[in-house]
């Protein structure tokens, strides 16, 4: 059921925009601008309505930090106004707010609203979520990677805490696709993306497909020891799959490794070392595949026998 937050200081409105939403959608009510913040902080919705007139923070205000925030400024705000009050109308629209319902509430034209840009908010999130997502494997895409990227660095340089860039491709894929055809190479790209992602549980973990049979995996806070080991395991999960290649050319589906840790600072350059990453992914393959090999803080190669 879609969550709805009102924030209105009224109870007498709140329990009348209730009544006539209730039946529908999951509403949480509050009376002030700040408890409103800390409820939106803490939970999802997927639409607010918000009075303008509020004790405290006012309800312009708390729109604007709305917009301000990247994980709110895409929930959709119904401002709830008088009908005689235009010019709240037209500052909240050029705040952001979606749309208003005036008071007195006539319940077909709030419902009519409610459920046009919860519709709405749905459809922008579809869209959103399929612009970022490899449709192939269901993971993050290029696209997706280059605006984490760029966020999680940042927060690695404000955090000052280690930060890895891990590059791999599936061995001799191309040998691959020329024995089996590309359908069944689909279907390796999509088992290894999988195997690959059940490994990464924590928050700040990160897979995308990059290209072809090239991922990116970014890991925050982990120092290059526990990196290098942890992406051992994803190697030798990936090898344990026991999915046939070409005999002539290795027993099964493998993939080489390269990755590098470093701890950021504001002048250093995320796009640099994804480029370290790809040489020593480089190094790998050169020497043997099947393998991981790692640059740690200090540039000093770590190498999986």
């Amino acid at each position: 059921m879609e969550k709805i937050l009102i924030v209105d200081d009224s109870p007498v409105q709140s329990t009348q925009l209730k009544s006539i939403l209730d039946d529908e959608y999951d509403i949480t009510t509050v009376q002030t601008a700040e408890e409103g913040l800390r409820c939106i902080n803490s939970g999802t919705y997927s639409l607010i309505l918000l009075d303008v007139v509020l004790p405290g923070m006012d309800g312009f205000t708390l729109l604007k930090k709305l917009q301000e925030e990247l994980r709110t400024q895409s929930v959709p705000v119904i401002l709830i106004t008088s009908l005689s009050a235009e010019e709240d109308e037209q500052r909240g629209l050029i705040l952001g707010a979606v749309d208003y319902i005036t008071k007195p509430f006539k319940p077909v034209i709030v419902k009519a609203r409610v459920d046009t840009h919860i519709k709405l908010y749905n459809y922008r999130k579809q869209v959103e979520y399929q612009s970022r997502t490899d449709q192939l494997t269901g993971i993050a895409n290029r696209r997706e990677h280059d605006r984490y990227s760029v966020m999680k660095w940042k927060e690695a340089v404000r955090l000052r805490v280690p930060f890895s860039i891990c590059m791999f491709d599936i061995d001799r894929f191309k040998a691959y696709n020329d024995t089996f055809g590309h359908p069944a190479g689909d279907k390796v790209i999509s088992a290894v993306a999988k195997t690959v992602d059940s490994y990464l549980w924590r928050s700040t973990d990160f897979l995308a497909r990059y290209g072809g049979e090239e991922f990116v995996v970014l890991m925050l806070g982990e120092p290059s020891s526990k990196a290098f080991e942890h992406l051992k395991k994803i190697r030798r999960a990936v090898e344990d799959l026991h999915i046939p290649h070409d005999p002539s050319v290795s027993q099964w589906v493998t993939v080489s490794i390269g990755g590098v840790t470093v701890i950021p600072h504001a002048e250093s350059s995320y796009d640099v070392y994804l480029k370290v990453a790809d040489t020593v992914l480089y190094d790998a393959k050169k020497f043997g595949r099947n393998r991981v090999a790692w640059a740690d803080e200090n540039m000093k190669r770590l190498w999986e026998e």
